[in-house]
Protein backbone atom coordinates (compact mmCIF):
# COMPACT_ATOMS: atom_id res chain seq x y z
CA UNK A 1 0.00 0.00 0.00
CA UNK A 2 1.26 3.50 -0.99
CA UNK A 3 2.35 6.11 1.96
CA UNK A 4 -0.47 8.61 1.94
CA UNK A 5 0.50 12.08 0.85
CA UNK A 6 -2.14 14.73 1.49
CA UNK A 7 -2.01 17.99 -0.57
CA UNK A 8 -4.27 21.30 -1.21
CA UNK A 9 -4.82 22.33 -4.56
CA UNK A 10 -6.39 26.08 -4.55
CA UNK A 11 -7.92 27.65 -8.31
CA UNK A 12 -7.48 31.21 -8.39
CA UNK A 13 -10.60 33.63 -9.04
CA UNK A 14 -9.51 37.23 -8.62
CA UNK A 15 -12.22 38.55 -6.35
CA UNK A 16 -13.91 35.44 -6.25
CA UNK A 17 -11.28 34.07 -4.17
CA UNK A 18 -12.67 35.67 -0.68
CA UNK A 19 -14.51 32.22 -0.96
CA UNK A 20 -11.06 30.81 -1.05
CA UNK A 21 -10.00 32.93 1.87
CA UNK A 22 -12.89 31.77 4.08
CA UNK A 23 -12.48 27.82 3.33
CA UNK A 24 -8.57 28.62 4.59
CA UNK A 25 -10.01 30.05 7.49
CA UNK A 26 -11.84 27.09 8.39
CA UNK A 27 -8.87 25.22 8.04
CA UNK A 28 -6.63 26.88 10.42
CA UNK A 29 -8.98 26.72 13.01
CA UNK A 30 -8.71 23.01 12.90
CA UNK A 31 -5.42 22.73 13.08
CA UNK A 32 -5.13 21.07 9.49
CA UNK A 33 -1.82 21.11 7.43
CA UNK A 34 -1.00 19.03 4.74
CA UNK A 35 2.47 17.58 2.62
CA UNK A 36 1.97 19.40 -0.53
CA UNK A 37 0.14 22.47 -1.17
CA UNK A 38 -0.65 24.35 -4.43
CA UNK A 39 -1.31 27.46 -5.41
CA UNK A 40 -2.30 29.57 -8.43
CA UNK A 41 -3.05 33.34 -9.33
CA UNK A 42 -5.04 34.90 -6.45
CA UNK A 43 -5.03 31.21 -4.89
CA UNK A 44 -1.13 31.35 -4.24
CA UNK A 45 -1.81 34.63 -2.14
CA UNK A 46 -4.34 32.91 0.07
CA UNK A 47 -2.04 29.92 0.04
CA UNK A 48 0.58 31.63 1.64
CA UNK A 49 -1.36 33.37 4.49
CA UNK A 50 -2.82 29.92 5.26
CA UNK A 51 0.76 28.93 5.75
CA UNK A 52 1.43 31.58 7.62
CA UNK A 53 -1.75 31.05 10.20
CA UNK A 54 -2.87 34.21 9.01
CA UNK A 55 -6.77 34.74 9.55
CA UNK A 56 -6.62 38.00 10.05
CA UNK A 57 -4.89 38.73 6.47
CA UNK A 58 -7.05 36.36 5.35
CA UNK A 59 -10.40 38.31 5.46
CA UNK A 60 -8.36 41.51 5.15
CA UNK A 61 -6.88 41.23 1.83
CA UNK A 62 -9.63 39.08 0.60
CA UNK A 63 -12.91 41.50 1.97
CA UNK A 64 -11.49 45.06 2.99
CA UNK A 65 -8.43 45.73 0.94
CA UNK A 66 -9.45 44.35 -2.67
CA UNK A 67 -12.45 47.01 -2.87
CA UNK A 68 -9.83 49.48 -2.51
CA UNK A 69 -11.21 51.64 -5.40
CA UNK A 70 -7.77 52.41 -6.79
CA UNK A 71 -6.45 48.73 -7.38
CA UNK A 72 -9.19 47.91 -10.27
CA UNK A 73 -10.34 50.27 -12.85
CA UNK A 74 -10.13 54.00 -13.85
CA UNK A 75 -7.67 55.21 -11.39
CA UNK A 76 -5.63 52.20 -12.02
CA UNK A 77 -5.77 52.86 -15.48
CA UNK A 78 -4.23 55.95 -15.38
CA UNK A 79 -1.75 55.38 -13.05
CA UNK A 80 0.13 52.35 -14.51
CA UNK A 81 -1.70 51.75 -17.73
CA UNK A 82 -3.49 48.74 -16.80
CA UNK A 83 -6.93 47.95 -15.54
CA UNK A 84 -5.63 46.55 -12.57
CA UNK A 85 -2.80 47.91 -10.94
CA UNK A 86 -1.08 45.05 -9.09
CA UNK A 87 1.76 47.34 -7.78
CA UNK A 88 -0.72 49.49 -5.84
CA UNK A 89 -1.78 46.46 -4.59
CA UNK A 90 0.67 44.80 -3.18
CA UNK A 91 3.14 47.22 -2.64
CA UNK A 92 1.19 49.93 -1.30
CA UNK A 93 -2.08 48.21 0.00
CA UNK A 94 -1.00 45.06 1.25
CA UNK A 95 2.65 45.90 2.26
CA UNK A 96 2.81 49.61 3.06
CA UNK A 97 -0.52 49.74 4.60
CA UNK A 98 -0.75 46.68 6.25
CA UNK A 99 2.56 45.02 6.65
CA UNK A 100 2.23 42.09 4.69
CA UNK A 101 4.89 40.07 4.97
CA UNK A 102 6.65 36.80 3.41
CA UNK A 103 9.23 35.92 5.65
CA UNK A 104 7.79 33.33 7.69
CA UNK A 105 7.29 31.43 4.46
CA UNK A 106 10.89 30.51 4.62
CA UNK A 107 10.26 28.12 7.54
CA UNK A 108 7.41 26.83 6.73
CA UNK A 109 7.47 22.10 6.42
CA UNK A 110 4.91 21.94 3.78
CA UNK A 111 6.12 21.28 -0.13
CA UNK A 112 4.11 23.93 -0.72
CA UNK A 113 4.28 25.81 -4.51
CA UNK A 114 2.97 28.74 -6.74
CA UNK A 115 2.69 28.77 -10.40
CA UNK A 116 3.73 31.06 -12.72
CA UNK A 117 3.74 31.29 -16.48
CA UNK A 118 7.10 32.13 -17.61
CA UNK A 119 7.13 34.40 -20.85
CA UNK A 120 10.70 32.86 -22.20
CA UNK A 121 9.68 29.08 -22.51
CA UNK A 122 5.97 29.84 -23.11
CA UNK A 123 4.89 27.24 -20.24
CA UNK A 124 3.67 27.13 -16.42
CA UNK A 125 6.28 26.50 -14.13
CA UNK A 126 5.99 25.50 -10.05
CA UNK A 127 7.97 27.87 -7.51
CA UNK A 128 8.51 26.68 -3.90
CA UNK A 129 6.89 29.10 -1.65
CA UNK A 130 9.71 28.78 0.89
CA UNK A 131 12.05 30.44 -1.77
CA UNK A 132 9.39 33.08 -3.42
CA UNK A 133 9.56 36.94 -3.29
CA UNK A 134 7.26 39.14 -3.15
CA UNK A 135 7.70 39.70 -7.03
CA UNK A 136 7.10 36.27 -8.09
CA UNK A 137 3.64 36.27 -5.46
CA UNK A 138 2.58 39.44 -7.24
CA UNK A 139 3.40 37.56 -10.57
CA UNK A 140 1.03 34.82 -9.81
CA UNK A 141 -1.97 37.39 -9.79
CA UNK A 142 -1.10 39.11 -12.84
CA UNK A 143 -3.42 38.41 -15.51
CA UNK A 144 -2.58 38.85 -19.10
CA UNK A 145 -3.44 41.97 -20.57
CA UNK A 146 -5.17 43.00 -17.38
CA UNK A 147 -1.82 43.76 -15.37
CA UNK A 148 1.72 44.47 -16.36
CA UNK A 149 4.57 41.84 -17.25
CA UNK A 150 5.96 41.57 -13.75
CA UNK A 151 10.05 41.11 -14.25
CA UNK A 152 11.92 38.81 -11.98
CA UNK A 153 15.48 38.39 -12.26
CA UNK A 154 15.51 38.33 -15.52
CA UNK A 155 12.30 37.00 -16.45
CA UNK A 156 8.92 37.85 -17.58
CA UNK A 157 6.25 36.40 -15.90
CA UNK A 158 2.26 36.01 -15.77
CA UNK A 159 -0.63 34.59 -13.63
CA UNK A 160 -0.29 30.58 -14.28
CA UNK A 161 -3.69 30.43 -14.82
CA UNK A 162 -3.17 30.90 -18.27
CA UNK A 163 -2.32 27.06 -18.13
CA UNK A 164 -2.91 25.56 -14.91
CA UNK A 165 -6.60 27.22 -13.02
CA UNK A 166 -6.91 24.26 -10.94
CA UNK A 167 -3.42 22.78 -10.45
CA UNK A 168 -4.13 19.42 -9.96
CA UNK A 169 -1.93 17.67 -12.34
CA UNK A 170 1.21 19.04 -10.18
CA UNK A 171 -0.36 17.67 -7.03
CA UNK A 172 -0.71 14.33 -8.53
CA UNK A 173 2.90 14.50 -10.39
CA UNK A 174 4.29 14.95 -7.29
CA UNK A 175 2.82 11.96 -5.94
CA UNK A 176 -0.13 13.02 -3.55
CA UNK A 177 -3.00 10.92 -3.52
CA UNK A 178 -5.63 13.05 -1.02
CA UNK A 179 -6.29 16.01 -2.84
CA UNK A 180 -8.49 18.59 -0.56
CA UNK A 181 -9.77 20.85 -3.90
CA UNK A 182 -11.41 24.66 -3.61
CA UNK A 183 -12.33 26.46 -6.39
CA UNK A 184 -14.51 29.67 -6.67
CA UNK A 185 -16.37 28.11 -9.44
CA UNK A 186 -19.83 26.29 -9.54
CA UNK A 187 -19.52 22.43 -9.64
CA UNK A 188 -21.39 22.81 -13.20
CA UNK A 189 -19.05 25.64 -14.39
CA UNK A 190 -18.17 25.24 -18.13
CA UNK A 191 -15.34 27.42 -19.56
CA UNK A 192 -16.17 28.61 -22.85
CA UNK A 193 -13.98 28.69 -25.49
CA UNK A 194 -11.49 32.24 -25.59
CA UNK A 195 -12.93 34.26 -28.62
CA UNK A 196 -10.81 34.48 -31.90
CA UNK A 197 -10.23 38.52 -30.69
CA UNK A 198 -8.75 37.39 -27.54
CA UNK A 199 -6.37 34.91 -29.25
CA UNK A 200 -5.48 37.84 -31.73
CA UNK A 201 -4.93 40.18 -28.86
CA UNK A 202 -2.74 37.68 -26.72
CA UNK A 203 -0.32 37.55 -30.26
CA UNK A 204 -0.13 41.37 -30.59
CA UNK A 205 0.63 42.01 -26.73
CA UNK A 206 3.24 39.60 -26.17
CA UNK A 207 5.29 39.07 -29.36
CA UNK A 208 7.93 37.89 -27.60
CA UNK A 209 6.08 34.01 -26.79
CA UNK A 210 4.90 32.44 -29.17
CA UNK A 211 2.88 29.80 -27.26
CA UNK A 212 0.11 32.25 -25.36
CA UNK A 213 -1.55 32.39 -28.04
CA UNK A 214 -2.25 28.90 -28.33
CA UNK A 215 -2.46 28.20 -24.81
CA UNK A 216 -5.86 30.36 -24.80
CA UNK A 217 -7.17 28.74 -27.63
CA UNK A 218 -7.27 25.46 -25.97
CA UNK A 219 -7.86 27.21 -22.53
CA UNK A 220 -10.82 25.39 -22.18
CA UNK A 221 -9.97 21.73 -22.81
CA UNK A 222 -7.03 22.01 -19.99
CA UNK A 223 -9.82 23.46 -17.85
CA UNK A 224 -12.23 20.55 -18.73
CA UNK A 225 -9.36 18.11 -18.00
CA UNK A 226 -8.64 19.15 -14.70
CA UNK A 227 -12.33 18.81 -13.95
CA UNK A 228 -11.85 15.83 -15.16
CA UNK A 229 -8.55 14.23 -13.25
CA UNK A 230 -11.05 16.07 -10.15
CA UNK A 231 -14.27 14.16 -10.56
CA UNK A 232 -12.12 10.75 -11.05
CA UNK A 233 -9.97 11.21 -7.59
CA UNK A 234 -13.40 12.19 -6.38
CA UNK A 235 -14.90 8.64 -8.02
CA UNK A 236 -11.84 7.31 -6.40
CA UNK A 237 -12.48 8.86 -2.81
CA UNK A 238 -8.82 9.98 -3.08
CA UNK A 239 -10.41 13.79 -2.95
CA UNK A 240 -13.04 16.06 -1.76
CA UNK A 241 -13.95 18.48 -3.66
CA UNK A 242 -15.16 21.71 -2.47
CA UNK A 243 -16.70 24.79 -4.51
CA UNK A 244 -19.54 27.48 -3.40
CA UNK A 245 -22.42 25.89 -2.54
CA UNK A 246 -24.62 29.10 -3.52
CA UNK A 247 -24.27 31.72 -6.35
CA UNK A 248 -22.55 35.06 -5.60
CA UNK A 249 -22.53 38.81 -6.74
CA UNK A 250 -18.84 38.57 -6.76
CA UNK A 251 -16.99 38.45 -9.83
CA UNK A 252 -13.53 37.78 -10.89
CA UNK A 253 -12.77 41.63 -10.84
CA UNK A 254 -15.71 43.50 -9.20
CA UNK A 255 -17.86 42.97 -5.82
CA UNK A 256 -19.35 45.54 -2.72
CA UNK A 257 -17.48 44.72 0.60
CA UNK A 258 -20.98 43.22 1.97
CA UNK A 259 -21.42 40.82 -0.63
CA UNK A 260 -17.51 39.52 -0.44
CA UNK A 261 -17.95 39.11 3.25
CA UNK A 262 -20.78 36.71 2.09
CA UNK A 263 -18.50 34.80 0.07
CA UNK A 264 -15.93 34.48 3.17
CA UNK A 265 -18.28 33.46 5.90
CA UNK A 266 -19.78 30.84 2.98
CA UNK A 267 -16.23 29.83 2.31
CA UNK A 268 -16.03 28.74 6.26
CA UNK A 269 -19.81 27.37 6.29
CA UNK A 270 -19.19 25.17 3.21
CA UNK A 271 -16.32 23.39 4.82
CA UNK A 272 -18.09 22.84 8.21
CA UNK A 273 -20.58 21.27 6.02
CA UNK A 274 -18.37 18.83 4.65
CA UNK A 275 -16.41 18.29 8.16
CA UNK A 276 -16.26 14.52 8.21
CA UNK A 277 -15.28 13.99 4.57
CA UNK A 278 -12.60 16.31 4.74
CA UNK A 279 -11.30 14.75 7.91
CA UNK A 280 -11.65 10.97 6.71
CA UNK A 281 -10.08 11.80 3.81
CA UNK A 282 -6.94 13.12 5.05
CA UNK A 283 -6.35 10.75 7.82
CA UNK A 284 -3.57 9.12 7.69
CA UNK A 285 -3.86 5.45 8.99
Amino acid sequence: MSKIKTSLVLEGGGLRGAYTAGALSWLIDQGIKFDHAYGISTGAVWLANYLMKSKKNLYDYSVEGITDKRIIGLKALLRCGRIVDYDFLFDHIMVEERDFDISPLKKCRTKAYIGLYDLGIGKTEYYPIQEMNLQQLKASTSLPILGKIIKDNGKELLDGGITDMIPIAQSIADGCNRNLIITTKPGDYERKPAKAAVIQLMKMTYPQCTNISEDYRIRHLNYQKQISMIKELVDKKEAVYVFPSKSSNVTRLGGKREDLDELFRLGRDDMEARREEILALLKKK
